[in-house]
C-alpha cells in the first residue's frame, strides 16, 4: 500500500513564504511524475506543480515564478518552495501521485494567506 505523507503548510500574510514536503512510503512503486495539486472552496482542483522522474517542472500558470518543486520524484520526495504567497493561494493543497493503474493523493494540508 502506497501513501503520500505531506507536512507543512499554515498560515500566513501575503507575501510571505511557506514550504511542503511530500514522501511516498509504503509499497514501492515506479513514478513518472510527483507534485502538487490545491483545491480552493469552492473551485475545482487545480495543478499546482508537478516534478517529472527526468527532474523536469511543469507549474500551473498562476505560480510561476513564485513557487518552485525541487527532490526526486522517482525516489517518491518533493518539496514545494512558495515564495510571494498571495491570498489566492490559499486552499488545501494535496501531493499527487498520477498512475495509469490508479492515482494516488495525499489526505491534503491547508495553507492559508491572508491579506
Amino acid at each position: 500500500q502506497v501513501q503520500l505523507v505531506e507536512s507543512g503548510g499554515g498560515s500566513v500574510q501575503a507575501g510571505g513564504s511557506l514550504r511542503l514536503s511530500c514522501v511516498s512510503t509504503g509499497t514501492m512503486i515506479r513514478i513518472n511524475a510527483m507534485g502538487w495539486y490545491r483545491q480552493a472552496p469552492g473551485k475545482q482542483r487545480e495543478l499546482v506543480a508537478m516534478l517529472s522522474s527526468i527532474g523536469t517542472p511543469n507549474y500551473g500558470d498562476s505560480v510561476k515564478g513564485r513557487f518552485t518543486i525541487s527532490g526526486d520524484s522517482a525516489k517518491g520526495t518533493v518539496d514545494l518552495q512558495m515564495n510571494k504567497l498571495k491570498p489566492e493561494d490559499t486552499g488545501v493543497y494535496y501531493c499527487h501521485i498520477p498512475r495509469p493503474d490508479g492515482d494516488y493523493w495525499g489526505q491534503g494540508t491547508q495553507v492559508t494567506v491572508s491579506s
